[in-house]
């Protein structure tokens, strides 16, 4: 770049002046073309779904647990984890984090499982990094059940988690059905194995008795007392003296009908392609859980399982890496929305094949959900491409919205608008009593099951989110429906009272509230609302003072920690897309952050149409446990601290989101600036509902 270009872009950048035309038409030209070239035969799109590497180390755990580990396959994982591992000797959740304690000692399992020497630079590293946050017994509950399977944590250091609990009726307390949809799917495997004790003995050569600071006899298997003294503690008192008394009794009547239930249940849940849940933890469990109760390798269920779980895996020259879910659905209607929001019209071949790819994933048969929603009728999506027990609210809305910009021909249509209606009804039955909406469950809000010691991961509940509303009321905005319905009145005045003091949201599903404020004012668009309010004005406040000197917006996964980082950190494609979506939906396409936006995504924009995007904008688990947004984070030595590593947190990066997000912004810019030039345009799409209530 020349020193006249440079000062060009610093001009521009700073008086907003308008991209010119002809680049936003190339850019999003180019994209088009980006996402015709890896479009599937079948209609779908599908990124790479990045995680931490708590996903390798567990497929290399499993497969020694099952006795059927590949040699060069873990020569490739090895490479993998290494090529990941931080300069101190740390593992981490997300890039550009600082290391994760659980992580660094299931990667270290692994390593060392796998063969690697432990006097070699990477393992001392890490062994130094691991022993200086106090080694295995400061290590989270999930890590300490991984390590007892195979004998290097006692069991009576892991919680307890009695089998009968699948006896219990789905309105008792501890119920499995009173933990969200990814919760109860590892509980029910979880209990068989925290019931057993399994253990599966490892070569002394692959034993970590290095990791415990005080050796194998000095340590304190205990389990950690919650600080001070509240339902948390004394749950655990509960716990301790249940759980001593449950493994004394001899003779327990319901112990064998509980596994023998518990069993059922996991064969009942497992989906077509194997998996259970869609998701890599509930999977893995259910592995173990089955073979702990006698399933060979060779069994339909086993065999069935561990080759989808193979599915997940991607080969990346001499590397393996494997995903902790898969997005096709999710990717897919995202992509849609972007390209017939960016010019393509509803009969373009590529939009042709992804509706009708979508209209055939529509769920129509019974899960989970009907527990707390049994007259309601089905109609959801799923995230990925198999998993009928748990369709998606957030996934269902937004397959909604890119298939009301969709066509098929002739008679066909019929079926899309059919798929229309019934996910309308579907998403309508699924709305909590708070007037939000979840992603998988129904009024699943019980706080006191995350007193119970196993609940210090992630979240285990799944409340009503603002980004997740945001969408469902998009929907019934752009469909039509009235916005004098209860439904959405009760929609609205749960956003309203979710909005913080300073005009942003919370991002439960998405970093953070860069993400709900791009969720949640194209909603209120949606629904006709009054832009000009002093509530959407304060966001509008909130997105111009988060934007960078760069024109781009970014923020750290490590805002869910740290207040400070709210709406901070590197510029991403992505993230400014969603900041130049909210903008635009508050009818401040003209302002001049948007077009510093715009510009910022032009300039930064590779050749090949990319953009280069390491960081992680998806969100997984905060690590709130609750799963909602909390008034006060923990601080240290509170229940439920975390720092900016996210010990609790699972973190996300669509590979992906790099190209659609910022293809749905310059599509929205440029529809609205046309319209703004010529305010009787009616555009290439056809944005007009293609239903009504």
């Amino acid at each position: 770049m020349t020193l006249d270009q440079a000062q060009t872009r610093t001009a521009n950048h700073l008086n907003g002046a308008v991209p010119p035309s002809g680049a936003l038409d190339a850019a999003i030209s180019k994209l088009h073309d980006y996402f015709r070239d890896i479009q599937d035969e079948s209609g779908y799109w599908w990124g790479e779904l990045e995680s931490n590497n708590t996903m390798e180390a567990e497929y290399v755990m499993l497969c020694r647990f099952l006795g059927r580990h590949d040699p060069e396959r873990e020569r490739h994982i090895v490479n993998y984890l290494l090529s990941k591992q931080h300069r101190d000797g740390s593992w981490a959740i997300y890039y550009g984090a600082p290391g994760d304690l659980s992580t660094s000692v299931e990667c270290y399992f692994a390593l060392k499982l796998c063969g690697v020497d432990p006097e070699s630079d990477p393992m001392v590293r890490a062994r130094e990094f691991i022993l200086a946050l106090g080694g295995i017994p400061r290590a989270r509950m999930f890590t300490r059940i991984w390590l007892a399977l195979f004998g290097q944590w006692k069991w009576e250091g892991t919680p307890r988690l009695p089998t009968e609990m699948i006896l219990l009726p789905h309105w008792a307390p501890f119920s499995i059905y009173r933990f969200a949809s990814w919760a109860r799917g590892c509980i029910v495997p979880l209990s068989i194995v925290l019931s057993r004790h399994p253990v599966r003995a490892i070569p002394p050569e692959h034993e970590i008795d290095e990791l415990l600071p005080d050796g194998r006899d000095g340590t304190d298997y205990s389990l950690p007392k919650p600080p001070g003294f509240n339902l948390a503690r004394l749950v655990h008192l509960i716990e301790q003296t249940v759980g001593t008394l449950y493994n004394r009794v001899r003779f327990n009547p319901f112990r064998n009908a509980a596994e023998k239930k518990a069993i059922q249940w996991i064969l009942e849940h497992q989906e077509a392609d194997g998996s259970w849940g869609g998701i890599q933890p509930p999977w893995v469990y259910s592995l173990i859980a089955l073979s702990v109760c006698g399933f060979d390798n060779d069994h339909p269920a086993m065999s069935r399982g561990f080759e989808g779980l193979e599915g997940f895996g991607i080969q990346k020259g001499d590397k393996w890496t494997v995903q902790g879910c898969i997005s096709p659905v999710w990717d897919t209607c995202l992509v849609v929305q972007a390209l017939a929001e960016s010019g393509l019209p509803p009969d373009d071949p590529m939009l042709t094949a992804a509706t009708r790819w979508l209209v055939a994933k529509q769920i129509l048969v019974g899960g989970d959900w009907q527990v707390q929603a049994p007259q309601v009728q089905p109609g959801g999506w799923a995230f990925e491409f198999h998993n009928n027990c748990y369709p998606d609210i957030d996934d269902t809305a937004e397959v909604v919205l890119a298939l009301r910009l969709g066509r098929l021909p002739g008679d066909e249509d019929s079926l899309r608008r059919r798929a229309v209606e019934r996910a309308a009804g579907w998403v309508g039955g699924m709305q909590n009593r708070d007037g939000g909406w979840a992603s998988f469950d129904k009024n699943n809000n019980h706080g006191y099951v995350t007193a119970i010691t196993f609940s210090d991961f992630g979240e285990v509940l799944d409340p009503s989110s603002a980004d997740v509303t945001a969408h469902v009321m998009e929907m019934y905005g752009k469909l039509g429906y009235q916005v004098d319905l209860h439904m959405i009145q009760a929609a609205y005045r749960y956003l309203r009272s979710e909005q913080e003091d300073d005009g942003s949201w919370f991002g439960r599903w998405g970093v953070n509230y860069v993400y709900g404020l791009g969720a949640v004012l194209p909603a209120l668009e949606a629904i006709g609302e009054n832009m000009s309010q002093p509530y959407v004005r304060r966001a509008v406040q909130w997105l111009a003072k988060h934007q960078n000197p760069d024109g781009g917006w970014g923020e750290s996964c490590a805002s869910y920690v740290d207040p400070s980082l709210h709406g901070v950190g590197p510029s991403t494609a992505s993230q400014t897309a969603w900041a130049i979506i909210a903008l635009i939906a508050a009818g401040e396409v003209d302002h001049p952050a948007t077009r510093r936006g715009v510009q910022y995504l032009l300039e930064t924009q590779q050749p090949d149409g990319h953009w280069d995007e390491p960081y992680f904008t998806g969100t997984g688990f905060p690590g709130y446990m609750k799963g909602a947004r909390v008034e006060r984070v923990p601080g240290p030595g509170e229940r439920g601290f975390q720092g900016t590593e996210l010990s609790a947190g699972f973190m996300i990066n669509y590979h992906l989101y790099r190209n659609t997000w910022p293809l749905l912004a310059l599509g929205r810019y440029r529809t609205r600036a046309i319209h703004k030039l010529h305010p009787h345009h009616t555009g290439q799409n056809g944005l007009s509902p293609t239903h009504k209530s």
